[in-house]
């Protein structure tokens, strides 16, 4: 069947356009198209800008601005006039489904599809007109005839289809249904056409259009049983393939016969079937007499071929910029769409409020959450810092590098010191010897003189030179005793640092090696994994959260439907604000998607952290020792200047009191040698 001629099909003739008071050359382009697809297109914008312009312009029947608009009927030839600019648009849309009907019609069907697709515009026109515009303009736009033109152009458009299904040797099951629908669709068109109130208003063209339908009807029905027929022989029931090809060869003699008159065309495509039909029927009633004997079913045993609709009314958008072009018309808006317009923007205020609340609920729990958690991510370890020598201490360790002389310094600087304390100290030590040695030869002289010993504990009377030398030296003991102290100390924090300050000049292995770092079991490491696993989760639900909040207001905030509110009827305003919000139906689901997440994340952060309260203890406790690590091997860096000029003035100091100590050292053995002269002569008198 694949190979059968194509059958005729029915187009519309387009109206003329009478007066209206248009430019002229609006008129010309808009009325008198080319009969292409281009003219489709051309119709298409027209159509686009009258409906915003009617939005805009009182142009409406016995509204201010309307003008006498004229155009002929189809089937009487009469000229029809309408003050009102949907009439004007009704018309061009009337023309619209027409030329698609034709161009469909006219088409080789070389492809089907091209075919198929004008068929179905012209449908979708025809639909739109029937649902969108008055049917009293005129005869040729009343409901009856736009039922019968939808339904006309429904069943062409699935013949097309029907017609590349055979060329596609599609399964018999499939274009028997297919072919029903075609029946079903015509069958639909004959109910109209037998009316006769339609059949009055068409005319004489209602009965050519009538016998082309009927007969194609029967005709289809015999093609959707031959295919019935076909898939009982591939499923090897053989008599009902019988009484399927002898069903389809009694509705192609029905269609014969109706088809007497009609182009050439039909009668090449019914003797084609025929042939087939024919040749099928007598082969299969032979093969069941002399081979399979399988009895043969009545028809109305069998079940009915239900049709399969693969076809539909193509929409018709006038507002679709991709079609009708931008609004020429668009900085007329009037005020009633404005006001339309601040009543969708507080529309969209309260979609973003309830959103918006319900996000800043989430945050404020998960914030208070996090808060007692005290969970940082970005440190929730800190292990990498233990793999690494801290700047502040590379910086000390090549600030010590170029001065290499560093350490031998500071201990050379502290064995001067020592040197001179020791010095000052065995003067001062000197010294009192010899007083207390003056001292205990001065007691004898008394005893043997006879004189009374002083009273206990009081020192005989020096001589005056001696007494002074005692003032003196009991000064110097008493300064040295206090720097003494402060020498001790210097000593103790050159100790403690010298070693510091070794470790810095050396290797830096043995710096960083001198570090504290962690000892984490494999169960530790992996607690440590799954919390930062989770954390990253939370982060994650986070930059989603704000993410798809921004994209919300971005949006809003773009969200202007001025266009649509201008060619809006107000009584649709509330139907269209529910289909312009349905937009942010998507983000708010996977905005609740994210806050209801929400729970079941944090109650595996929970879990996580109660793993984790041994882990954090142990890390916090090496933290601490290796920031205490730190910070004394820089204060030893930064002690080291303050220790070589303490260590300096120190040196200072006792040079300076081990010069006077010497001279005291000297003055005492001068003062005792006289003394001890003084006493020898007493003793010699």
């Amino acid at each position: 069947m694949e190979a059968v001629p194509r059958m005729p099909m029915i187009w519309l003739d387009l109206k003329e356009a009478g007066e209206f008071a248009f430019n002229d050359a609006v008129k010309k382009s808009a009325v008198n198209v080319p009969r292409d697809f281009e003219g489709c297109s051309t119709l298409r914008k027209y159509f686009g800008q009258l409906h915003y312009l009617q939005s805009r312009i009182p142009m409406g029947a016995e509204q201010e601005a309307a003008v006498p608009i004229a155009w002929t009927e189809i089937f009487s030839g009469k000229t029809v006039t309408h003050e009102d600019i949907k009439y004007e648009q009704a018309c061009i849309l009337y023309n619209l489904g027409a030329l698609h009907s034709m161009l469909g019609a006219m088409d080789k069907r070389v492809s089907e599809e091209v075919s198929c697709t004008h068929f179905q515009c012209a449908a979708g026109a025809f639909t739109y007109l029937r649902d969108h515009f008055p049917h009293s303009y005129s005869v040729d736009m009343s409901h009856q005839i736009l039922n019968l033109n939808i339904n006309l152009m429904l069943g062409q458009a699935q013949e097309c289809l029907l017609e590349k299904s055979m060329l596609d040797n599609r399964k018999s099951f499939l274009v028997a249904r297919i072919s029903a629908q075609v029946v079903d669709y015509y069958k639909e068109a004959c109910r109209a056409l037998e009316n006769s109130e339609t059949a009055s208003l068409l005319g004489k063209i209602q009965k050519d259009w009538k016998k082309l339908v009927q007969m194609k009807i029967y005709y289809f029905a015999a093609v959707a049983h031959l295919h019935m027929g076909k898939q009982a022989e591939e499923q090897q029931k053989f008599g009902e393939r019988v009484i399927y090809f002898q069903s389809a060869l009694d509705k192609l003699n029905e269609a014969i016969k109706l088809a007497k008159g009609q182009p050439e065309t039909v009668q090449e495509a019914l003797r084609f079937t025929m042939d087939v039909i024919g040749g099928k029927y007598n082969s299969a009633k032979k093969d069941n007499d002399f081979i399979y004997h399988e009895a043969v079913p009545a028809l109305d045993t069998l079940q009915s071929v239900k049709g399969a609709p693969l076809v539909k009314a193509l929409p018709v958008n006038p507002t679709d910029p991709a079609v009708t072009g931008p609004d020429i018309f668009a900085k007329l808006v009037p005020m009633a769409a404005h006001e339309a317009s601040s009543l969708y923007s507080e529309e969209k205020a309260k979609l973003l409020r309830d959103v918006m609340a319900k996000i800043e609920a989430k945050n404020e729990v998960l914030d208070q959450f996090m808060d007692s958690m005290q969970l940082d991510p970005e440190s929730v370890d800190n292990l990498e810092m233990y793999s690494h020598i801290p700047p502040v201490l590379m910086e000390k360790c090549a600030a010590l590098s170029v001065r290499p002389d560093t350490v031998r310094n500071l201990v050379q600087s502290m064995q001067v010191l020592s040197g001179v304390f020791t010095d000052v100290e065995a003067s001062l030590k000197e010294i009192r010897d010899l007083l207390e040695e003056d001292e205990a030869q001065e007691r004898k002289l008394q005893e043997l003189l006879g004189k009374a010993p002083p009273a206990q504990g009081s020192p005989p009377q020096p001589s005056p030179g001696l007494a002074e030398v005692s003032r003196e030296c009991s000064k110097y003991l008493e300064v040295h005793e206090k720097a003494s102290y402060t020498n001790t100390e210097l000593h103790k924090a050159m100790n403690l640092h010298i070693g510091n300050l070794r470790l810095l000049s050396g290797p830096l292995e043995h710096v960083r090696a001198a570090l504290p770092s962690p000892a984490l079991t494999e169960d530790d490491k992996q607690v440590l994994q799954n919390l930062k696993r989770i954390l990253a989760k939370v982060q994650e639900m986070r930059d989603q959260r704000t993410s798809l909040e921004q994209q919300l207001r971005e949006m809003i905030q773009k969200d202007d439907i001025t266009t649509s509110l201008v060619t809006t009827d107000r009584s649709e305003m509330k139907k269209l604000f529910e289909e312009q919000l349905k937009k942010y139906d998507q983000i708010k689901v996977y905005l609740e998607q994210n806050l209801a997440a929400q729970e079941n994340v944090l109650k595996a952060l929970t879990d996580a952290n109660v793993k984790y309260a041994a882990v954090r203890k142990g890390l916090a406790e090496v933290e601490h020792k290796w920031n205490t690590t730190v910070q004394t091997l820089v204060a030893s860096y930064e002690a080291y200047e303050d220790l070589m000029k303490k260590s300096q003035e120190g040196k200072d100091f006792y040079t300076d009191l081990e010069g006077k100590a010497s001279k005291l050292l000297e003055k005492a053995r001068a003062a005792c040698r006289a003394a001890e002269a003084n006493r020898q002569q007493i003793l010699e008198k």
